[in-house]
């Protein structure tokens, strides 16, 4: 924590360079706090495992996580982090299953037998919840054939270049299958991308959470509540608000509701992820 030339101390949010849209994202969010009783900075990092450390660490007040470095964190910490924020987008968040519309594929017990391509295997969206998803439904490694790609660790699926390359091994016929994030498949569908009109969704799975911004519980009440009301005070209906909220993916941001990271603190337990790769 600085201060700012006005005397108002400025905290120091940090973010994950997963695309060159985080630098200008960043510096919106930093312009709209500038005039506020909280200002901020951030710092950028190449990877989450490096961000949860530098927030237990004191280095960094606020730290913008996946939902994977959230259990992290919360691991890390003995369950006092806390959650300050969330996207509307974050609440909503879902894993899905593609295959080609022509091949007889409907629903998890359908896929015995099958090859199923997985995403980077710290993705919650991509790997870890679609093997807790498929266990849980009783299908086991023994009763699949697993395609892997580990194409952004680090990055916790974020870059979506490991959800790609499952969606390209259907395509190319290496997998029966593709595990997905729900914001992937949104952007493929909506650019109207040729290579996936073939595609269909298989299943779906149910709603859990996603990103939030995260604090240890020593931050300053006062202060991360009055930066977390300017926070929410960004509006769809400002257009200097909306090129940002755009551009980060959500119309709203919302407090937390920390029940749907569940499903992934299981997963990571049952699969017996720790705090590094």
């Amino acid at each position: 924590m600085t201060g700012d030339a006005a005397g108002n101390r400025e905290l120091v949010i940090g973010a994950v360079a997963y695309t060159a849209n985080v630098v200008p994202i960043w510096e919106g969010i930093r312009d709209y706090f500038r005039a506020s009783e909280t200002p901020i900075d951030f710092v950028l990092f190449s990877n989450y495992e490096r961000q949860v450390t530098a927030l237990i660490d004191g280095h960094i007040d606020i730290a913008w996580n996946t939902n994977v470095a959230w259990v992290r964190t919360l691991r890390r910490t003995g369950g006092t982090a806390r959650a300050l924020a969330m996207r509307d987008t974050d609440l909503v968040f879902q894993t899905l299953l593609v295959a080609r519309a022509g091949d007889h594929i409907d629903g998890l017990e359908s896929l015995r037998g099958r090859r199923i391509a997985l995403g980077s295997r710290d993705s919650g969206q991509a790997c870890i919840l679609p093997l807790h998803f498929l266990s849980r439904a009783g299908i086991g490694a023994d009763d699949v054939r697993l395609v892997r790609f580990d194409s952004d660790v680090g990055k916790h699926g974020d870059t979506g270049r490991s959800d790609l390359d499952a969606v390209r091994a259907v395509l190319e016929d290496q997998a029966d299958v593709a595990a997905v994030g729900v914001n992937t498949w949104q952007a493929l569908t909506a650019a109207g991308d040729a290579t996936v009109a073939d595609l269909r969704v298989v299943w779906e799975s149910e709603h859990y959470n996603h990103c939030n911004f995260t604090a240890l519980d020593t931050l300053d009440r006062t202060l991360s509540d009055a930066w977390v009301k300017t926070l929410l005070g960004m509006s769809w209906d400002v257009p200097e608000h909306r090129r940002i909220l755009e551009l980060e993916g959500l119309r709203e941001w919302k407090l937390p509701e920390l029940t749907g990271y569940e499903s992934l603190m299981r997963a990571m337990d049952e699969q017996g992820i720790g705090d590094a790769w």
